[in-house]
Order: C-alpha cells, then structure tokens, then sequence
C-alpha cells in the first residue's frame, strides 16, 4: 500500500486547540479531507494554513452520518478516519508500505495524553480507523459510531497514535452529560446476549464506578503519572458515575413520565471521548 491511496479524513467543530497537531502529524498525506460542523473558532483558519486539506462543511445531525458522509467524498481508495486530537505516529507511512491487500481493514491503538503528559495505560479501546472506503460503512452504537466490518478481516498496526485533547475540561464535562444518557439507552434496549461482560457490570450500577476507579489507579499503574494519572482516573469513574446515575433513574422513571432524550451532542459539539 502507498501513501498516496490513502485520505485522512477528520471530523472537527471547533478543534483550534487540537487540529494543527493533528495536521502536521500527517506531512506524508497528498490530501486531507476535514468536514466540519460549522465551526466558529480558529479552526477554519488553521485548516487553510495547509495546502492539501480540503474542508468541507456539513450541519450535524450523528457522529454515525457524518462518518458515512465524509467516506462519500473520499477519492481514494483507502481511508485513515481520524478524530481532531488524534496524532499519527511518524513510522506511520513506513509501516504502512509493507502492507498488502490481505486485510480489508486495519485497527489502531492508542497512547492516551492529557495536555502532553502521554499516560502509561489508559481504557481507551483500539478502533479500526484504516480501511478501504466504499467497502465500509458506520453504524451507530450508544454514544458513539462503529464500522460494521462484519465478515470481512481486520489486521491491526503495530505503532500507536496518540490521543491528547487540549479543548478546556469545562467543555469535557458539558459532553458527559448527553454521552451517559445515550449509552443508558444503548444498554438498556439491548439483548441481553449482544452485551459484553463490561456493559453487564455497567448494569449493575454500582460496581463500575468502582472498579473503574481502582483498575485505572491500580491495575495501570496510573498512579505513576501523578496528577495527570489521577485526573484521568477521575475523568473515567466520573463518567462511569453519570452513566450509574442514568440507568438508576431510568429504573425509577415512572411508566407514565417520557424519559428525557439528549441528543449526541450537547451545543453543536462533535467531541471524543
């Protein structure tokens, strides 16, 4: 495989504090495609600094139709679908030239930094992120979207991106909010059988916030990061309580009373994780 049959493609509403790094981390690509949200910050201007990106522009409706969305305007063959904050490893292109056609699709895992301090472990789970672009296609799941590569093989990449969002911790815990309720919904309109054994203890409400708190702190050794390994951990049990706090609710939402629905993103973000 070569560079040149691949596009990054991004998806962005106001990314000024991440979407330069992100960009200049991607020198090897002849183009890149961002659709944006309707952006009101710097980000637009950041993006014409670099001659081979191409912006275009597409209200938000779901993270999942506005994936499938930019796979339509893609030219190449392949695809790299990256969020704003995501940093493509400088032995990326190298890599990726002793690739063959063996795999229609390529996973990805990730190193986890807040504000520059790249953490020694992190929840953050590997996501296929390379693969042929009309083959595929994005479905939803919970607060999230996910590529339906059902039946088809997914080989992984050695070297990991990094995760580093530099947007404010005020807009972090305004998107936790509509994030729990969505996957409240998710877990609780799901069989039973399609849930894994993480989702199950979810269910049980109590123990996840828990477990989340000592696994991170504990069993990833976050507690060797300092005050950025402590943060992340409570970033994660914080999200795992809202998400206890959702499904505990919904339990004692009377029949009668129409459930508060959010939508997937709470003013006009299109945020990660």
């Amino acid at each position: 495989m070569e560079t040149k049959e691949i596009t990054p493609l991004i998806l962005a509403y106001n990314e000024a504090p991440n979407i330069g790094r992100t960009l200049n981390s991607l020198q090897w690509a002849s183009s890149v495609l961002v659709v944006d949200s309707g952006s009101d910050d710097e980000t637009l201007k950041i993006c014409a600094e670099y001659s081979q990106v191409k912006v275009v522009t597409r209200p938000f409706d779901s993270h999942t139709n506005q994936w499938n969305f930019g796979l339509d305007q893609v030219q190449t063959p392949w695809v790299l679908t990256l969020d704003a904050d995501y940093l493509c490893p400088s032995e990326f292109d190298q890599e990726v030239s002793q690739l063959d056609d063996a795999c229609q699709a390529y996973a990805v895992s990730f190193r986890y930094a807040l504000y520059g301090t790249v953490l020694r472990g992190s929840l953050y789970p590997p996501r296929v992120a390379l693969f042929r672009a009309q083959r595929f296609r994005y479905i939803k799941d919970g607060h999230t979207q996910l590529l339906d590569t059902r039946g088809e093989s997914v080989g992984s990449l050695r070297n990991r991106f990094i995760h580093d969002d530099r947007k404010s911790h005020t807009r972090w815990l305004r998107s936790q909010i509509p994030y729990a309720a969505l996957e409240c919904e998710k877990l609780c309109t799901a069989r039973p059988r399609e849930l894994g054994w993480k989702d199950r203890i979810r269910l049980g409400v109590v123990f996840a916030p828990v477990l989340t708190f000592f696994y991170c702190l504990i069993c990833r050794r976050l507690f060797w990061d300092g005050k950025a390994g402590l943060l992340y951990t409570l970033q994660r049990t914080y999200a795992e309580l809202l998400l206890s706090f959702c499904l505990l609710h919904r339990r004692f939402t009377p029949p009668a009373v129409e459930p508060v629905r959010f939508s997937e993103r709470c003013d006009g973000q299109v945020d990660g994780d």
